[in-house]
């Protein structure tokens, strides 16, 4: 750990699938001297995917954690993954980051995973800086990624660096502010590089170049915009001061450029990485609440000398017990600590601390604010938990991941794999958080649920190979949901006599649907509480949402869970002697069943956005079988020499596309998929899926 918290970064680098983040990861690795030896992804050999599954697909799974020394900084370095059905590792490792490094394809530009990355970034006001990778691909065009990056993702891209040359003709680059022609040699493994004049014909392009970034970062800068105004020569410390604070502030994106493979402009990302993303110290304190009736709110400084507050944001397990991630945020942590987790109102010990690097761990003794360690010793906390000093509670807002859109059916082979599948359930559960199982009493199977076809393919895997438990596993299934279409209101009563004292519960409630900004039911549920007059005591309040929260997870059609739903209490009634919390929570529970039939029921699906990438010949024949399979294209152009395809298609319609797509294109076309929204599902099909002949 750094002792000077301006030298730390804590960044990740993120993109969508197959941009290079890993290798770019690794070469970061290298030049760092954290390893001797570069690690490939295509050989199975890259240090950040070292499990044997990212290893076999060549795709980064798990988001891997390390630390590395560049010149007198130490830098935190998560690598995530880029496909969509581990969205989760995304989400929690950009929660507890200060920046990141968006990779980008050079042919490619922003792609469909590359707006959900940068948008779970900006989610958590990440200061992100822009690589645009693989500059010696066929097809590669600097300035059309950066107006890519401007259009797509609504951002502030500002170029400091500029390719010479592209294709294969690419050769190095152009410091903008340094205006030095950078060339690297590829028998030393870029290691060595030479710094030379701009070659006559770009001097131009770079005086342009360089006026615009010199104009987007004195904005920010008061000195640097008086030299700017009164075209006096600039420093480079001033340029690079203005372009800091740009980024800090996340109203600039810095943007440089190379190509990982052939070790060309890492060096000067670490560089950018150490000049212009914000150390902990940069970041305003995060928010947490006391424990306390009201949860009051209170800064979190990164501050080690103030009492322990750390983030749980990723937990693995293995054969000696529980890993837990920790973004310490506030304080010391030491081990043969005992720390408190509010969450869940517990005690826990943390017996050994360790510095990650992928999967290799370093016993330390200690570490402070603003650092990322992994701890062994607490039993009961869970992702986005919240561990504080046992005399001062704090908890910090947790992580929220997004529902799952697809499930199948498990069931051990025999009685003696029975309770082996019920620990790999909880050991699994608590990894991953968009991993959700059920046990279903009318067939006697478990059911799993995961973010996609992959996703559930990983954890059967897991479970037969790793874990050990014999399963058989059924087709995949989509996760539907329910919703109502018009207002309904009514009332539920549930009313006991018993011989001592009975139970008497009774609500009036009315229910409406609930939409988001662009038409869209709401993920969520909403409970209101309108009682006048202490119709039904507060004290019962909390009984009744719990009430009609269990209504509307059963749902009213096929038992699937209702979203969209807006409740409200309108009214009810008491006894002084024979109400409870029990009473009203069945009264809450009676009136939304009822009223959910009342309501217009109706079934929605899980829709994806998908981005089909195939050549131009192939066309017509991908566009029709979109079509068939109740797609809406909802855009098509024509980039580098293929036919890029946007649209929305049913999650239940996407079953097997991936070998059908290969079949159709001889193997040359490509798709990434990634959950949109819940749309109403057409009458018809509606039928079909409630009668089970769908």
């Amino acid at each position: 750990m750094a002792d000077d918290l301006t030298l730390v970064r804590n960044i990740g680098i993120m993109a969508h699938i197959d941009a290079g983040k890993t290798t770019v990861s690794e070469r970061i690795l290298f030049f760092s001297g954290k390893t001797y030896k570069i690690g490939e992804v295509h050989d199975g050999t890259a240090v950040m995917d070292f499990l044997e599954e990212e290893q076999q697909r060549g795709i980064t799974i798990t988001s891997a954690a390390t630390k590395c020394p560049w010149n007198e900084y130490t830098i935190n370095l998560i690598d995530t993954p880029g496909h969509v059905d581990f969205t989760a590792e995304v989400e929690r490792s950009l929660r507890v980051l200060d920046g990141a490094v968006a990779v980008f394809d050079a042919s490619e530009g922003v792609q469909a995973q590359s707006e959900t990355v940068w948008r779970q970034g900006q989610k958590y006001h990440l200061s992100c800086l822009c690589f645009i990778n693989k500059m010696d691909k066929v097809g590669a065009d600097f300035e059309m990624c950066v107006k890519s990056i401007r259009d797509k993702l609504l951002a502030h891209p500002v170029a400091v660096q500029i390719p010479i040359g592209a294709e294969s003709g690419f050769k190095g680059l152009i410091d903008l502010v340094t205006m030095k022609a950078v060339y690297f040699h590829a028998e030393d493994t870029g290691a060595s590089f030479s710094e030379e004049e701009i070659p006559a014909e770009l001097t131009a392009t770079a005086r342009q170049w360089r006026h615009d970034m010199v104009e987007a970062a004195a904005e920010f800068d008061d000195e640097l915009m008086d030299l700017y105004i009164h075209d006096r020569p600039i420093p480079k410390d001033v340029i690079r001061r203005g372009l800091r604070k740009g980024t800090v502030a996340n109203k600039i994106n810095p943007v440089l450029t190379g190509s990982a493979l052939h070790n060309i402009g890492v060096r000067r990302l670490l560089d950018a990485v150490t000049a212009y993303l914000p150390s902990p110290l940069d970041k305003p304190p995060v928010v947490g609440f006391t424990q306390g009736v009201h949860g009051k709110k209170m800064e979190v400084a990164c501050d080690p000398n103030k009492p322990l507050v750390a983030l749980a944001f990723k937990i693995t397990s293995d054969k000696h017990g529980d890993l837990y991630f920790l973004r310490i945020y506030q304080g010391m942590l030491a081990k043969g600590t005992r720390v408190f987790n509010p969450n869940r109102n517990v005690k826990e010990n943390i017996t050994r601390l360790f510095q990650m690097h992928a999967n290799a761990r370093q016993i330390i003794d200690s570490a402070s604010a603003g650092d990322i360690v992994a701890v062994l010793g607490p039993k009961d906390t869970l992702t986005g938990d919240t561990l504080c000093d046992t005399r001062h509670p704090v908890m910090l807002e947790s992580i929220t991941f997004p529902d799952t859109v697809i499930s199948m059916s498990i069931e051990p082979v025999s009685a003696a794999e029975r309770n082996k599948l019920g620990e790999a359930m909880a050991m699994l559960r608590k990894e991953d958080p968009t991993f959700k199982s059920q046990y279903d009493a009318e067939t006697g199977q478990t059911i799993i649920s995961g973010m996609g076809e992959l996703h559930l393919e990983i954890l059967q895997n897991k479970l037969i190979r790793d874990l050990g438990v014999n399963v058989r596993v059924g087709k995949p299934r989509v996760a539907y949901k329910e919703a109502i279409s018009q207002v309904a209101e009514g009332a539920g009563k549930f009313i006991r006599q018993t011989g001592g004292h009975g139970q008497y519960g009774h609500v009036e409630i009315q229910i409406e649907p609930l939409f988001t900004e662009d038409g869209h039911y709401a993920r969520e549920n909403e409970f209101v509480n309108a009682v006048i007059g202490g119709a039904v005591p507060k004290e019962y309040i909390p009984a009744v949402e719990h009430g009609v929260k269990e209504g509307l997870a059963s749902g009213a059609l096929a038992g699937y869970p209702v979203i969209g739903a807006k409740v409200t209490l309108t009214d009810g009634s008491f006894h002084t002697v024979d109400s409870s919390e029990l009473a009203f929570e069945q009264a809450g529970m009676i009136a939304v069943r009822d009223l959910l039939s009342k309501a217009g029921p109706i079934l929605l699906e899980p829709v994806m956005r998908i981005q089909v990438i195939v050549p131009e010949n192939y066309f017509g024949v991908v566009q029709g079988n979109l079509v068939a399979r109740r797609g809406e294209i909802t855009d098509s152009h024509v980039h580098g020499g293929v036919r890029v395809i946007d649209a929305k298609v049913p999650l239940a319609e996407m079953f097997g596309y991936s070998s059908q797509i290969r079949g159709a294109t001889a193997g040359r076309g490509t798709f990434t998929m990634e959950p949109l929204s819940y749309e109403k599902v057409p009458g018809q099909i509606s039928e079909k899926i409630l009668s089970g002949s769908y």
